[in-house]
Formats: structure tokens, C-alpha cells, sequence
């Protein structure tokens, strides 16, 4: 092997590999049907594009597929957008895919059918979510192509049959990788807005390619978290969507969709006249009756026996009258009379006067207590006292004072004196007597 041979380990040659494929290959368009799909917890998807001579592996990470308009199947043919790039761990290439439409009618008529289910069973077509549609509208949104027939038939029968309602138009691609997203953004701006009875939202024919915006997730969401009602007018009669089965009334076309969503003036006002006419006919027939009435009346009256009957019945009602009203009086007296006098009891019986002087009889059988129990503590002290003090004096030396002795202390020093032997002639001492004291000179001592 000459000496200027590179060698390279399987690591660096694969690192090479990878980083050339994807410098390369950053964002490329492969179409082809998946096969041996897999799809484990971790919500990455794994799969083959394969077409009848060669395959690749394909793998979608969770936050990729979820912008996917349709869940990948085996047998669907689908056109992906990703990088290529090498899992090292096999050494396999792969694309990396970050997005995939269906191809072909069956892949997209089988998509639809998949977002049907899915939503249906959310309860996003349920008949109870349904918002009613207002019968006289004032305001309509329109949501939809400024340029397509759809607007103009929709303007054009308004206009015939009710010119005062008022249209707003918030202008929309209605095809396109970007139509669904503002068709979408549409409803919600409209939803912002105050004063917007019904919506509008459609356009005219297609292919299913074509109408394939109002099929998207993100149209229906919208439609049904819209508070204001919704029309769809998508296609012909024969065009169903998904926003048809989401939106609170279908029309079968847009033109449709402008004659459900406003009356016919013309035929109001016919209405209008068809009642008139009938009020005036029942308001004539009821005016004949009356005059029939008084005329019966008028004939009766003529008589004076008929008079006398008359006021004779209607006296005879009104004494009956007034002995049920004189009764009644009475009975309501007597309920009355009872129930004052009930509550006249009860008041006396918890009056607050006799409990109040119940309490004060108490506090003043307490407050003698209370004196008497003082006293005899007093007097119980001064015979404790007494004993005390007798005590006292009989322990106290003036008592030994008074019976004629003294206490003796020599000068200076106060000090008592117990022993003669401890002075001398001449010493000074002081005699305390029971009353009063005395200094005395020492002559002698034995």
C-alpha cells in the first residue's frame, strides 16, 4: 500500500458521506407510495418510498407530522418535502420529511373520508352545536375570492331580493397551498368584528384538487369555533366538504347560499298586505257582531218590564254581593282579633320586665350574701388579730420593763451588761427603765 493512502474509519467516511448528502440534498420533492409504515409511542413516524424500481427510507419526527393534512398510510402515494441525510447506526440514507400531500384523487377522496371520521367523532358536525341563522339579517361577511363568480351571483341575488342588507367582504384565495390558512384567519378577524349577523363562506366549482381548502383541519376549527353563524357555499350541489358538514347550514351553491341567507323583500311585503287584509276582514266581522249585539240590546231595552228586570237582578246581585263581602269582613275580624291577641300573650309572656326584675332580685339575695360572708371574715380576723398582738406582748421587753427590771449598757460602747466583773469604778453606764432612761458612775462592784 503506498504511504500517502488516506484511511479512513467507518465513522469518518459516514460523517463524510452524510454531511456531502445533506449539503446537497437540503430540500428536495420525492413522490412515491409508503409501504411497511410504522408508527411507534414516541409519535415519529417510519416508513418506505418506494416506486417500481427503487425505495427510501422516510422518517417524520412527531413536531413534523402533526402538520400533515392526513395520516400517512401503506399504500398511499404521497409527494414529500425533506433533506437527505445518513443514519449512522445502519448506515442507511433517509429523507426527513417535513411535508406531505396525498397525490392522486383516491389518495385525497381517502384523506377526506379519514378527517370525516376523525372529526365527526370530536363532535365538530354534531346538530346540537348548530347556531341558528338569523331571519333578517343586517350585516353579512363574505368570505371568498374577490375575483371568482361565486361573489359576484352572491352580490347579485342580495341585492334582488333585499338591496338595505349591508356586505362586507374579507377577501380570500379559495385555492392554493395557502388558501385554507386564510380562509381560516378570515373567520376569526370576522369574529373580532361587532356587529356581523351570518357569514358566508365559499366559491364556486372544481376539481376535488380544487376545492381541496375547505377539506383542510384548520377551515373546520375555524368554522366551528366561530360565535357567529355560518353559510357554506362551496362548489355545486354535488360537492360536499368538510366545511359543509362543520358550518351551521349548507348550501348547495353560492347563489343558494345568498337566497337562504335573506328574505325576499318582495315577498315580505306581500305577506305584510295578505295579513293586513285578513286583520281588516276579522276586524270587520268582529264590528258586525257588535253591532248586531247592540242593535238586540237596543230592542230590549225598548220595553220597561225588560228595564224593571234588569235592575231587579242586577239589585239582587249586588245585596248577595254585599252579605258575602260582610261575611268575609267579619271572618277576617275575628282571624284578626285571634291573631292580635296571640301576639299580645306572647309579648307579655317573654316581656323583658319580669326577667328583669327576677335578675335584680337575684343581684340583690347575692349582694347581702356577699356582705354577710364579708363580715363574719372581718370579725374572724380581728379575734386572729387579737391573739397575735397578746402574743406580742407577752414576748415584747417593755412587758419585762414595766414589771421593774432594766437593761444595762455600759458607755461607750452600748454594749449590754450580763457580768459586774466587767466594770470598774468610775465606768459609765445607762439604765433603760420602762419609761425613760438614766446615766449612772460606777462607785463600786461586789
Amino acid at each position: 500500500m503506498p504511504p500517502q493512502v488516506k484511511i479512513y474509519s467507518i465513522s469518518q467516511i459516514t460523517s463524510l458521506i452524510r454531511d456531502n448528502l445533506e449539503t446537497e440534498f437540503q430540500n428536495v420533492w420525492i413522490e412515491g407510495e409508503i409501504s411497511n409504515l410504522k408508527a411507534p409511542f414516541s409519535g415519529h413516524i417510519y416508513f418506505i418510498l418506494k416506486d417500481a424500481t427503487s425505495q427510501i427510507r422516510a422518517v417524520a419526527f412527531r413536531y413534523q407530522s402533526r402538520s400533515f393534512a392526513v395520516r400517512p398510510q401503506d399504500g398511499m402515494k404521497v409527494l414529500v418535502r425533506g433533506r437527505i441525510t445518513v443514519y449512522e447506526a445502519r448506515g442507511e440514507y433517509q429523507i426527513v420529511v417535513e411535508q406531505m400531500e396525498v397525490r392522486g384523487a383516491g389518495a385525497l377522496q381517502a384523506a377526506f373520508e379519514q378527517l370525516k371520521a376523525r372529526l365527526q367523532a370530536e363532535g365538530l358536525f354534531a346538530a346540537e352545536a348548530k347556531k341558528p341563522i338569523p331571519l333578517y339579517p343586517q350585516t353579512i361577511g363574505l368570505v371568498t375570492s374577490p375575483t371568482g363568480a361565486a361573489i359576484r351571483d352572491i352580490l347579485q341575488v342580495i341585492h334582488r331580493r333585499f338591496a338595505t342588507v349591508s356586505i362586507i367582504i374579507n377577501p380570500v384565495r379559495v385555492q392554493g397551498e395557502e388558501a385554507a390558512g386564510e380562509i381560516a384567519r378570515a373567520i376569526r378577524e370576522f369574529n373580532q368584528w361587532p356587529d356581523i349577523d351570518v357569514l358566508i363562506v365559499g366559491r364556486g366549482g372544481g376539481s376535488l384538487e380544487d376545492l381541496w381548502a375547505f377539506n383542510e383541519e384548520i377551515v373546520a376549527r375555524a368554522i366551528y369555533e366561530s360565535r357567529i353563524p355560518i353559510i357554506s357555499a362551496v362548489g355545486h350541489e354535488i360537492d360536499f366538504t368538510i366545511a359543509d358538514f362543520v358550518a351551521d347550514l349548507r348550501a348547495p351553491t353560492p347563489s343558494a347560499a345568498a337566497e337562504l341567507v335573506v328574505r325576499n323583500k318582495q315577498d315580505l311585503v306581500e305577506k305584510i298586505v295578505v295579513r293586513q287584509q285578513k286583520m281588516y276582514r276579522l276586524m270587520r266581522h268582529k264590528l258586525d257582531l257588535l253591532s248586531a249585539r247592540v242593535q238586540r240590546c237596543s230592542q230590549n231595552w225598548a220595553s220597561p218590564r225588560s228595564v224593571d228586570r234588569f235592575f231587579q237582578h242586577y239589585h239582587q246581585t249586588i245585596d248577595t254581593l254585599e252579605l258575602r263581602l260582610r261575611q268575609s269582613l267579619l271572618h277576617k275580624l275575628s282571624l284578626t282579633r285571634g291573631q292580635t291577641q296571640h301576639t299580645i300573650d306572647t309579648f307579655y309572656r317573654l316581656a323583658p320586665c319580669a326577667r328583669i326584675h327576677s335578675w335584680q332580685e337575684r343581684v340583690r339575695s347575692l349582694r347581702e350574701r356577699i356582705c354577710r360572708q364579708e363580715q363574719e371574715y372581718m370579725k374572724s380576723q380581728a379575734v386572729r388579730l387579737a391573739g397575735i398582738m397578746g402574743k406580742l406582748d407577752s414576748l415584747s421587753p417593755l412587758a419585762v420593763l414595766r414589771r421593774g427590771y432594766s437593761i444595762c449598757r455600759k458607755i461607750p460602747d452600748l454594749e449590754i451588761i450580763t457580768d459586774s466583773a466587767s466594770l470598774g469604778p468610775r465606768d459609765l453606764i445607762s439604765v433603760n427603765l420602762f419609761r425613760g432612761k438614766v446615766t449612772c458612775e460606777v462607785k463600786e462592784h461586789g
